[in-house]
Formats: structure tokens, C-alpha cells, sequence
């Protein structure tokens, strides 16, 4: 496929999301970022303010997320309206690439873990790049399996989804670039 054929869906956040952003711009990739209305982001490139009828489309059980990720959410507004723009992200794309921190509990750190998980139930490829093991990891359907030097992950799928952590660490950006330059050289 051309590189006119790719879509990136992200939120345009601070951090993973950002550089992802400011790589799809680089490699001529198309870019959708979810947002709501006073939400500070980033990146304004392809930008997507959900109105509150598309944000209920996204709604979930902030219970029920705490229990698939064994931790506690506190019902705020605006919290609710990430998790909401994360389900849009995710529905969205037909691979998912996070950068962040895998936990002993196999979920993933922070708001980014809503998208992994949401991920799991849809049963798309997904992949995390964890900064503190400096390695790319894919779900296998039961458990995380570490990537190896030579069998990386690649960009496969036309629509993707680019997420993670607003605390992005210089390995974290390498891994990012180098996932596109690997996708589209």
C-alpha cells in the first residue's frame, strides 16, 4: 500500500502521542487526533473535537475499568472524556502501537492501560514499546512476549493507532521513530 493509504489515529497529547504525530507529518501519513472541546493538546494536525453525543458513543464503566485493571478511577469530567477519546482512537484503528510501562499484572500503566486493554477485548494486534525494559512487547492473546532485535514490530495495517505515556523518555521517541522509518523507508 501507499503512504496515502495509511491513517494514524491518536490524540494529539503531550508526549508518545505528540511524537507520533510529528512522525506520521514527516512521512506524509494522514492524522486524526480525538479531542474534546478545553482540552489542552499538542498537535493540531488532523484534529477531531468529539461533540458530547460522540463522546457517550465511547463511554464506559469507569467500574468496570477499574476492575480489568486491578486499580482505582476517580469519576471526574475530564478524566471520563480521555477515556472516551481513547475509545475512539482504538475503535479506530486496526493496530495498536503504546509506548509506555507493561505491570506485573500484564495491564499497562496509567490512562494509556484503558486503550491496551480496550485493545484486548477487540482482538487487534497490539504492541507496547515498555521504557523501562528498553523492548517492544505483543500481546499474544494470554500474555506479553518480548520482541527481539530482528523481529521488531512493523507498521502493517493501513489504519493505526499511536498512544502512550505523556512522560516520554528518549528511548521511548527512538522507538517511535524507528517503528516508522522500519514502516515507511
Amino acid at each position: 500500500m501507499n503512504k496515502e493509504d495509511y491513517i494514524l489515529f491518536s490524540g494529539g497529547a503531550q508526549g508518545a502521542e505528540a511524537e507520533f504525530g510529528v512522525n506520521a507529518e514527516k512521512y506524509g501519513i494522514e492524522e486524526v487526533n480525538f479531542t474534546f472541546e478545553g482540552h489542552i493538546i499538542v498537535r493540531t494536525r488532523g484534529l477531531r473535537v468529539l461533540n458530547h453525543e460522540e463522546l457517550k458513543n465511547g463511554d464506559v464503566s469507569l467500574e468496570y475499568i477499574s476492575r480489568l485493571m486491578n486499580r482505582r478511577y476517580t469519576d471526574n469530567a475530564t478524566f471520563r472524556k480521555i477515556l472516551q477519546t481513547i475509545w475512539y482512537q482504538i475503535n479506530n484503528g486496526q493496530e495498536v502501537f503504546v509506548i509506555g510501562e507493561i505491570l506485573e499484572d500484564k495491564t499497562v500503566k496509567g490512562g494509556t492501560g484503558w486503550g491496551a486493554e480496550f485493545s484486548k477485548l477487540c482482538n487487534k494486534p497490539l504492541h507496547v514499546f515498555d521504557q523501562k525494559r528498553n523492548a517492544w512487547f505483543t500481546w499474544n492473546k494470554k500474555e506479553w512476549s518480548e520482541r527481539k532485535k530482528g523481529d521488531v514490530p512493523v507498521i502493517s495495517q493501513n489504519h493505526f493507532t499511536g498512544t502512550g505515556t505523556r512522560f516520554l523518555e528518549e528511548n521511548g521517541q527512538n522507538a517511535i521513530k524507528a517503528l516508522f522509518k522500519r514502516s515507511f523507508r
